[in-house]
């Protein structure tokens, strides 16, 4: 395996992780990122930025791409490896992929989070085959087809508009009555003619033969139907990346790192920002904010 050895690496290439890695490169450090899948995280779902986040529209994968190619520029390494293992001690930071060991004075966790599955019947055996979680990605296959949107916040709201270009009919179930998703999304969603709301359910089953044909719904007072549709994309909450990270990192009891006013976790050597954090508000202005935080911070530990 080979090794390699760096300042800081930074475990993530969402917003915050890009961020973060180009404003410590910025200061003479040494930087990598590590990601497991496609860079830009969750940010690449987001269709419209929020207030705030650069001078001009764009969408959260064009913002992901020019983050990329800045750091590019600035001489940060990008691993396009899963991280296996993290080990942490007196001495410095060991993290392992599949193909290297790399060494650092710090680690910067923000491997952000992941859409959480529903969990119910035919969920996995139809992913790819009508089970998706990016309406970007594959609404266009969607045309003139009937698909289920499961969720009540900021990304259910958004994908159904997504969705409802391309669809004859998006049905969006939600387990309550009342939206927890931005009142300009919801506006939206309750002008949009293709879009129906269906309150106080979920879904407990998808079925069909080669690809989907069915979503099964439960409504809260136990009555049930089936509902033909060719889709089924669930939002329904999040689960932090942390399948790398040493017990000795305390986290919260949904599993979030637990972090202190200085970004660091409960090991002085580790910090965590963004959607991976316990505390973290959830807006991308926040997530840049907290990069900044914790680059000036680490900087001024490694550096002085």
């Amino acid at each position: 395996m080979s090794q390699a050895s760096f300042d800081v690496i930074v475990i993530g290439e969402g917003v915050s992780g890009l961020a973060a890695a180009g404003m410590l490169a910025s200061s003479k450090l040494n930087v990598a990122t590590m990601e497991a899948q496609l860079f830009g995280g969750l940010v690449i779902n987001v269709n419209e930025l929020e207030p705030g986040v650069q001078d001009k529209p764009a969408s959260g994968a064009e913002l992901a791409a020019e983050m990329m190619q800045a750091n590019a520029e600035a001489g940060v390494t990008s691993i396009q490896e899963p991280v296996t293992s993290l080990s942490i001690a007196d001495t410095g930071c060991t993290v392992v992929t599949e193909t290297g060991t790399h060494v650092s004075r710090h680690v910067l966790i923000a491997s952000g989070a992941r859409l959480k599955k529903l969990g119910i019947p035919g969920e996995s055996e139809y992913e790819g085959r009508g089970v998706s979680q990016c309406a970007d990605c594959d609404g266009p296959m969607y045309q003139n087809e009937d698909v289920v949107v499961v969720g009540g916040g900021d990304s259910a709201l958004q994908e159904s508009l997504v969705l409802a270009r391309y669809c004859r009919r998006v049905h969006l179930v939600h387990r309550r009555a009342e939206f927890r998703g931005a009142l300009h999304f919801l506006e939206e969603v309750r002008r949009n003619d293709k879009i129906s709301i269906v309150p106080n359910a979920t879904i407990d089953a998808i079925t069909g033969s080669q690809m989907v044909e069915k979503a099964r719904i439960r409504y809260s007072d136990g009555r049930t139907e089936e509902r033909a549709c060719a889709g089924v994309f669930a939002y329904i909450g999040l689960e932090p990346n942390v399948d790398f990270v040493p017990p000795e990192v305390k986290r919260d009891d949904r599993g979030f790192i637990i972090t202190d006013d200085q970004l660091l976790s409960s090991t002085p050597r580790v910090s965590a920002i963004g959607a991976v954090r316990s505390g973290y508000k959830g807006t991308l202005n926040d997530a840049i904010a907290e990069a900044r935080s914790a680059a000036a911070l680490i900087t001024q530990r490694l550096v002085g």
